[in-house]
């Protein structure tokens, strides 16, 4: 019964806070004071803005496209629109959104709110991102558009908030790939868990699974026997030289002496890297905790507050071993392809379906002719 009532006055007070007192300062207002019929239009939708009327909002700002085209504050009232309908917040108007703010992009390229508008892009698919088990299509849209944020405006003042938010985004993808991959190696399919551990590790260093990946990695390809040994030496070596604060590193270092392998030393600079990022990690507190109970939302709570994110799309890999095919005497077996010139055996000789003799058919009764 207490839990029940806790659960249930946590869930009152989380729509409280959610609903607020009703007023949110807009990012982008114009501190002149003129009294021009635009700027009074213009006031009047973002005091409608801040206080939650957005159908009002938008339809004053287009009567201040409409009725005044070459006024000064038409492309700040464009970017009011793609707000309008941020804000709003259902999943229907964040596509009006992202469609507004794609708009605002082609018309006003130069100004230092499209770099914003593509920040906010990226936000739209970064909060309707699943948990690393579900649907991932607004995690890989939050990365493709927070690359494409970053690549076209290196020095936007949004840049650090954006970085921030790809790195989220791609410990909740690294995260997905590692859970398939642990999946795939418990149940025995060793060549697919091993692909995809080993992109996990290649491609996302920040991720906060990651030595644990590499180690679960070299444990794989040990099971795969002893032509694997060199994949596997190179996975525990890569754990001890760019994870040093890992809680598999004394077992790492062991398994490569008795290998006979040399151990390498720790990175320094992947030192500093790994504990600042164990030491900022977020650290929830226990209303947040029970709020998450009911969240379809990732767990973000360990990835990376320093490094550079990975500025590539992750593309799929074939498994090792696979496409080799081997053939009795040792060499590979394949298939060639060349281009045939002139006449070739499919012009000179006869259809080899010809020679199939075809079943009888039934005759058919003829039918009398009418008199």
């Amino acid at each position: 019964m207490r839990k029940h009532i806790f659960v249930t006055l946590a869930a009152s007070v989380a729509l409280l806070v959610s609903v607020g007192c009703g007023r949110k300062a807009y990012e982008n207002p114009i501190a002149t004071n003129s009294q021009q019929p635009d700027k009074i239009l213009f006031d009047k939708a973002i005091n409608d803005l801040e206080t939650r009327r957005y159908e009002l909002t938008r339809l004053t700002l287009n009567t201040l496209i409409n009725t005044y085209p070459d006024s000064e504050y038409i492309a700040k009232a464009k970017l009011a629109i793609a707000d309008s309908w941020y804000r709003e917040g259902t999943s229907a108007a964040l596509a009006q959104a992202e469609a507004e703010y794609r708009d605002f992009q082609t018309f006003f390229p130069s100004m230092e709110e499209a770099s914003e508008s593509q920040m906010k892009i990226c936000k739209i698919h970064y909060d309707q991102m699943h948990s690393a088990d579900r649907e991932q299509t607004h995690v890989r849209k939050a990365d493709q558009e927070c690359r494409q944020m970053l690549a076209q405006n290196p020095n936007s003042r949004h840049g650090d908030a954006t970085r921030q938010m790809l790195r989220e985004v791609q410990e909740v993808l690294a995260d997905g790939e590692y859970q398939v991959g642990v999946f795939y190696s418990f149940k025995g399919s060793y060549r697919a868990g091993s692909n995809r551990l080993q992109a996990v590790t290649d491609h996302y260093p920040l991720f906060s699974g990651s030595d644990e990946a590499l180690w679960l990695l070299a444990d794989v390809y040990g099971k795969m026997g002893d032509e694997y040994a060199e994949q596997r030496a190179d996975a525990l070596s890569k754990l001890v030289r760019d994870y040093p604060l890992s809680a598999f590193l004394d077992s790492a270092r062991q398994e490569l002496v008795a290998m006979n392998r040399p151990v390498p030393e720790s990175d320094p600079a992947r030192y500093e890297l790994m504990k600042y990022n164990l030491d900022h990690r977020t650290k929830e507190g226990m209303f947040k905790k029970t709020l998450t109970m009911f969240s379809t939302g990732p767990d973000i709570t360990n990835a990376a507050k320093m490094g550079d994110p990975v500025m590539t799309a992750l593309t799929p890999t074939t498994p090792v071993g696979v496409g080799q095919s081997r053939i009795t005497g040792g060499g590979t077996a394949g298939v060639t392809v060349e281009t045939i010139s002139g006449q070739s055996k499919l012009d000179t000789e006869p259809d080899a379906r010809r020679g199939v003799q075809q079943p009888e058919q039934p005759e058919q009764p003829q039918q009398e002719q009418p008199k």
